[in-house]
């Protein structure tokens, strides 16, 4: 019977396949922050290969993408939330939800997508195909941090009241808990790689503030009490961004804000290691992939440097000049590259991390944030 139905399966007709559509995997996107639009870039190609146009205020914007890396979700200055299709390079849908925000996140299993507000405040929630509202989670103040979890769950915190929160999506009914006070204003917050900590950066007090989420009762521990906001305030000429807060060597390597440092912290201990004097305010402190070393942009007006600092034994070990305002880096998934953009020199360049030498660049308008397809796969992006 079983040779019989083989053969007639031999038989039949073969159908033709559909036309295969470009993969995403080295796609990527650029945010041009003054004209609204995002560059289309192929990574292998290192060039650009489209734009989209229409995305509003792209001042201060992030993106996320869905597990299939066929769509992104740009989170706009202006409150507006795009889904932007990467193979038809189109706005397929757009909602302005809020006055201010300040970045979104997807859930693990990619249904959800929700953006937090700095107007009027508070976590909105989407359906992730259709960016119909699925709920309004309000908030004492601006809200921000926000980051996914494991098990269709969000984690964000409050600059106005120090308050952390966790919601869990998973049931019909979302069940928002808050999990404890990081301290006063909260100016960003990062998940760790493994999506076990939940590290909040304080502006307002001295300190970092840990929230163990793979504890039933997160708790709040507070390091670094004795580092940070001094008796008298710094001059802090652009904010840290905690997101690019990098992992490396068992250590967090964490921005002094408003000093020319880069603090370094035991993970288990939560205990400084060491300090590195940097040529500026860090801005992004972000892990070169399959190495120990970790990169380092800065605020204006010392923004057109990028430094190398090893983390083994915290020395700066390659000092780049790309170009004028370097905004943001991204890594090739496995850290062959990296791409910089240059927003005064309306380019992204890009470079060999090995030989540290230039191997292309690419004009873009105004560049700012560059997100490869790649974060797709990783919690906390």
């Amino acid at each position: 019977m079983n040779r019989l139905l083989a053969l007639a399966l031999l038989s039949l007709p073969l159908q033709p396949l559909p036309a295969l559509a470009q993969a995403t995997g080295d796609l990527g996107l650029v945010i041009e922050r003054a004209t609204g639009s995002l560059l289309v870039v192929d990574r292998s190609d290192r060039a650009a290969v489209g734009r989209v146009e229409g995305l509003g205020d792209l001042s201060h914007a992030s993106m996320t993408y869905s597990p299939d890396e066929r769509f992104a979700f740009v989170f706009g200055r202006d409150g507006g939330l795009s889904k932007v299709d990467m193979l038809s390079r189109q706005v397929v849908a757009r909602s302005v939800q809020a006055g201010n925000s300040i970045g979104g996140a997807i859930s693990d299993d990619g249904r959800l997508v929700a953006v937090s507000n700095y107007e009027p405040g508070g976590v909105k929630v989407f359906d992730a195909d259709t960016l119909a509202l699925v709920a309004d989670i309000p908030a004492a103040g601006k809200t921000i941090g926000l980051v996914d979890v494991p098990g269709r769950r969000f984690a964000w915190t409050v600059w106005d009241t120090g308050e952390v929160f966790l919601g869990d999506f998973s049931a019909a009914e979302p069940q928002v808990t808050l999990i404890g006070n990081a301290g006063k204003n909260p100016f960003d917050a990062v998940l760790t790689d493994d999506a076990h900590t939940y590290l909040v950066g304080l502006f307002g007090e001295k300190g970092v503030t840990a929230f163990d989420l793979w504890s039933a009762t997160p708790k709040p521990v507070k390091f670094l009490k004795d580092y940070g906001k001094p008796s008298e305030d710094l001059p802090v000429y652009k904010m840290p961004h905690l997101q690019g807060w990098a992992f490396a060597e068992g250590q967090y390597a964490l921005p002094a804000v408003g000093q020319h440092e880069i603090l370094w912290v035991d993970r288990q201990s939560l205990q400084e290691t060491g300090r590195t004097p940097v040529h500026g305010q860090p801005v992004f402190i972000i892990a070169q992939p399959a190495s120990p070393y970790v990169w380092v942009n800065f605020a204006t007006p010392l923004n057109d440097t990028v430094q190398v600092v090893d983390s083994r034994d915290h020395s700066v070990v390659a000092t780049l000049t790309p170009g004028k305002a370097v905004l943001h880096m991204e890594f090739a998934p496995r850290g062959a590259e990296v791409w910089i953009s240059s927003r005064d020199d309306n380019r992204v360049l890009i470079y060999d991390t090995r030989s540290r030498e230039k191997l292309g660049e690419i004009e873009a308008k105004a560049p700012s944030g560059i997100f490869f397809t790649a974060r797709a796969h990783r919690p906390g992006l």
